[in-house]
């Protein structure tokens, strides 16, 4: 996401503001739509909410929190495939 930042850093406040949540909305959105019909749902709420997380600090703490989540799920999921080797 560095480099989206880098990317929006240059444009004026009021313009990245609202480019960041048109465009964050429209993934989130996507995303909960993705849940029902077929497609990559959790990954474009993923997307939708580190876009949102740019600006907005509700969306950077779930954001976080939900990496926090992914991480423990993860290791989790590599202390059990290690207990089966």
């Amino acid at each position: 996401m560095e480099w989206l930042k880098k990317i929006l850093s240059n444009l004026p406040h009021p313009l990245r503001w609202v480019l960041t949540m048109v465009v964050g909305t429209v993934m989130l959105v996507a995303g909960v739509i993705m849940m029902i019909t077929p497609g990559p749902g959790l990954l474009f709420i993923f997307f939708g909410l580190s876009i949102l997380a740019l600006e907005l600090e509700w969306a950077r703490e779930l954001n976080k929190q939900g990496t926090q989540g992914l991480e423990r799920l993860i290791a989790k999921a590599k202390s059990i495939l290690k207990r089966k080797s």
